[in-house]
């Protein structure tokens, strides 16, 4: 195994860090290659946006083009701008198009546009006639109620005899609004309406596909399938087992072991209430680090919800959170650890191997999406690469 930064060598800043990451790149490549083959015929593309969902964007680009990838999408075109130079002959698509202004960043880093109204289309068309042949993507609304072309206008525009020869997308797509609920009858009729559009886009590439839908088979595969959560280690599919490897760690460290007696509270507002004599370790971790406010634990009212909390991890226990998390800082109960086992020092699991990112997630009531593109920057990031 090849490591970038290791982190059980003397790097000081890794060491000494309040909060660290350890970001596995092997696993990275690792789950874009599972994805990549359970897409069968189809070829799977490396989704980038958000900082390549929270680990940075440099070192999983790099990871993701030397694992075979060459189709990449990013969300807005700064992101296709500052990706280009990591994959020189990658096909870079932005999700959020071209707006007046930015055109000039499609040309000059070779960026597709995804075309995502007839306003868009309407800009592609006059930019086109200024700059010369581009290639685009058409995105058509098959459910989403978000971003592409009614159907209705899809269609018309496939049929539309005075549509101009310069208009020749590469690639026509649309996104699966319930593909992590494989039993959900949305599935079904938005494939069907895209292959309505298909036909009628013959001889163009198509994409359906996001991590969800390559869990639902070939039928909804075409072309290029686009994982995202999955390459990065999170569930793609409610309520089944997740098949990938988890990327990123979380840790945070211990600040203070302090003592609480029964009857005791803790916390903003007295929100940890000890109900026996307890260990409570002081983590250098709060919602200023994307370790959400709203991971906190029974008693505190905005956990009504879910009111167990989350949990940490620490020396092969699973450690309760306690009380409110705040700004910097959280409790953990460490009384069911051997005395003495937990250290001021200690570094706490928030998740990664021993705790999958969903799980904590769940406790906040969000995803493990949110999770990872909240992380902040004060977390020392570690790279290790198979």
């Amino acid at each position: 195994m090849a490591i970038l930064h290791d982190p059980s060598s003397a790097d000081a800043a890794f060491e000494a860090a309040s909060n660290r990451l350890t970001i596995d790149l092997g696993a990275l490549a690792d789950n874009w290659r599972a994805m990549n083959t359970l897409s069968g015929k189809a070829r799977a593309a490396a989704v980038l946006k958000a900082n390549a969902y929270g680990i940075g964007i440099e070192p999983a680009a790099s990871t993701l083009y030397r694992a075979g990838a060459r189709d990449f999408f990013v969300a807005n075109a700064e992101e296709g701008a500052a990706l280009r130079p990591l994959v020189p002959d990658g096909r870079i698509h932005i999700l959020a198009g071209m707006w007046p202004g930015n055109e000039r960043l499609f040309f000059d880093n070779d960026l597709i546009p995804i075309i995502n109204s007839e306003e868009q289309l309407a800009l592609f068309m006059s930019t086109l006639s200024e700059r010369g042949d581009h290639p685009c993507v058409l995105h058509v609304d098959t459910g989403m109620k978000r971003l592409g072309l009614t159907v209705e206008e899809a269609l018309t525009l496939a049929n539309d005899p005075a549509r101009p020869a310069s208009f020749s997308p590469i690639l026509v797509m649309s996104h699966l609004a319930c593909a992590d609920d494989p039993s959900h009858p949305l599935n079904r009729r938005q494939l069907e309406s895209f292959r309505t559009v298909t036909a009628a886009f013959e001889g163009v590439e198509s994409s359906l596909a996001n991590s969800g839908g390559v869990h639902l088979g070939p039928d909804f595969h075409f072309d290029l399938t686009r994982p995202g959560i999955a390459v990065y280690g999170g569930e793609a599919v409610n309520d089944m087992p997740n098949p990938m490897t988890p990327v990123v760690t979380a840790e945070a460290r211990i600040l203070v072991i302090r003592n609480a007696s029964k009857g005791d509270t803790g916390s903003y507002g007295g929100s940890a209430q000890f109900t026996r004599d307890s260990r409570v370790a002081i983590a250098a971790v709060g919602y200023a680090d994307g370790y959400h406010r709203s991971l906190s634990g029974g008693g505190v009212t905005l956990r009504q919800a879910s009111p167990g909390g989350a949990y940490g991890f620490l020396h092969g226990v699973k450690i309760p959170q306690l009380g409110r998390v705040t700004m910097d800082l959280t409790l953990f109960d460490v009384t069911d650890l051997p005395e003495n086992a937990a250290r001021p020092g200690d570094y706490i699991e928030l998740f990664g191997r021993n705790i999958a990112v969903d799980n904590v997630a769940r406790a906040g009531g969000t995803i493990g999406y949110e999770m990872l593109t909240s992380l902040g920057s004060r977390y020392e990031r570690a790279y290790v690469e198979a």
